[in-house]
């Protein structure tokens, strides 16, 4: 097979111990009226038996003389399914701290690169008729919007509907078939070509595009360029253990936040990981007087390729205004750092916007290797992600989804992570943090409630 693209190798060459580089997805689910004690055991031998595993997911990742040392896919002809699915269960009293505690250990564990690269745990033991789904994927295989959209899928909204198959079973969707002379009528070495030829001239957009940023951010404060951000206790080397921490908030109390200060939806979820970032780190005696930068992600991804597998990601920098009290003028200068990096990338194609966030992103996948932190000043403090998820109620074999929880990848320089997606009419954030560079992560969930209930009273 052709070697993968390096924005999806980039995540392989940059993962050892310390630094895992898999992302993943905490689901909660009720199971249904009159469901037994053996419902997710039962379920559990019933997912086994879709082994008809899709391409994707068979895939696993390796790198030879005839790839010439790049890594590559190939089809694993020794999948072990019931490896990659597994059935867990709570130490009692089952409460969501015990969930949290067992979440963050698993998401501190590599995954095997002898097998595809992927996990799930049915998990129970909560209180109830709730039960768990922790899922993780390789970085290299899927981006979080794609994994999004691949859950959304493997769900119905029909709460009656029974032995819908998993992620892994799905048949990838029909693509779209161009005319006779199209690009996929065209030879290998001709595709091959015509691809050479249509990069190179997309990169010729690429370097007027970052003058132009360069130009802006010397000129207005709220544009930001990657080093530009201070130094905090965020952005240190860091183990391999990991913390995470997770809560749902009202969208509509969100909405009513945007709508009322003209703002968009992201801008205030960035305004509400801004204010609790800086009462964390006030609360923590390391509050710079420099205002933070977030590195915000940005899909390029068609609703049509969410099959295609790899990552399909743009970044923006923005200015948090941590260094500011007041929470509107706090919430204003986000907004107006945000149009800045929408503008920055506006006329451009996802092959241009690749690669000028490759800028900012290369620092955050490779930091491992080389060491980039205490050489020059972090490429950004903390990485805010915003996906949207599905808008109404799922379920999965009459199991009724309660809630959809993300996790990221904290690397060296990035202690902490911030992702953030919706879910019917709630948004779910999840906070991935360094066990021992992050201390009580979870207070930064209080510290979210404060900073959205500041902006209600202000807007």
């Amino acid at each position: 097979m052709a070697p993968m693209p390096l924005t999806d190798a980039m995540f392989l060459l940059g993962e050892t111990r310390e630094h895992p580089m898999h992302v993943g997805g905490l689901q909660l689910f009720t199971a249904p009226e009159g469901a037994g004690p053996d419902f997710l055991r039962q379920l559990h031998e019933d997912v086994l038996e879709h082994d008809d595993v899709s391409p994707l997911f068979r895939r696993r990742a390796y790198r030879s003389l005839t790839t010439l040392g790049q890594w590559a896919w190939g089809d694993d002809p020794q999948m072990d399914l019931e490896y990659h699915v597994r059935h867990s269960a709570l130490p009692r009293p089952g409460r969501i701290r015990e969930l949290l505690a067992l979440t963050s250990r698993l998401h501190g564990t590599l995954l095997d690169r002898n097998r595809p690269l992927w996990e799930a745990h049915l998990i129970e033991g909560l209180e109830g008729r709730q039960f768990a789904v922790y899922t993780k994927i390789h970085h290299a295989m899927f981006d979080g919007v794609a994994a999004l959209r691949l859950l959304g899928r493997a769900l119905s909204e029909d709460p009656d509907e029974r032995d819908a198959p998993p992620p892994w079973a799905l048949p990838p969707r029909p693509r779209r078939t161009g005319s006779v002379g199209s690009a996929d009528a065209l030879s290998l070495p001709q595709r091959a070509a015509t691809g050479v030829a249509r990069a190179a001239s997309e990169m010729v957009g690429v370097g007027q595009a970052l003058v132009t940023m360069v130009q802006e951010a010397l000129h207005d404060q709220a544009a930001s360029l990657p080093f530009q951000a201070p130094r905090t206790m965020l952005n240190v080397p860091i183990t391999g253990a990991r913390r995470f921490a997770a809560q749902s908030w009202s969208l509509d109390r969100v909405k009513r936040v945007a709508k009322d200060t003209g703002s968009t939806l992201n801008d205030v979820v960035l305004a509400m990981s801004a204010g609790a970032l800086r009462a964390y780190l006030d609360e923590q005696g390391e509050l710079p007087e420099q205002s933070l930068i977030a590195m915000v992600p940005v899909a390029l991804r068609k609703a049509e390729d969410s099959d295609a597998g790899g990552n399909a990601v743009g970044t923006i920098l923005c200015n948090l205004g941590t260094a500011i009290v007041d929470p509107l003028d706090r919430l204003d200068l986000i907004r107006t750092s945000m149009a800045h990096g929408k503008a920055a990338l506006s006329g451009l194609s996802p092959t241009q916007i690749t690669a000028i966030s490759a800028i900012a992103m290369a620092p955050l996948a490779l930091a491992p290797l080389y060491r980039f932190e205490g050489v020059m000043p972090p490429p950004f403090n903390v990485v805010i992600s915003n996906i949207p998820g599905p808008r109404r109620p799922l379920y999965w074999n009459g199991a009724r989804l309660d809630g959809v929880y993300p996790l990221s990848i904290p690397t060296d320089g990035q202690a902490f992570n911030i992702t953030v997606t919706s879910y019917d009419d709630h948004l779910e954030f999840g906070l991935t943090g360094c066990r021992r560079r992050v201390p009580h992560l979870q207070r930064m969930l209080a510290h979210l409630e404060t900073a959205l209930a500041e902006l209600e009273a202000a807007a």
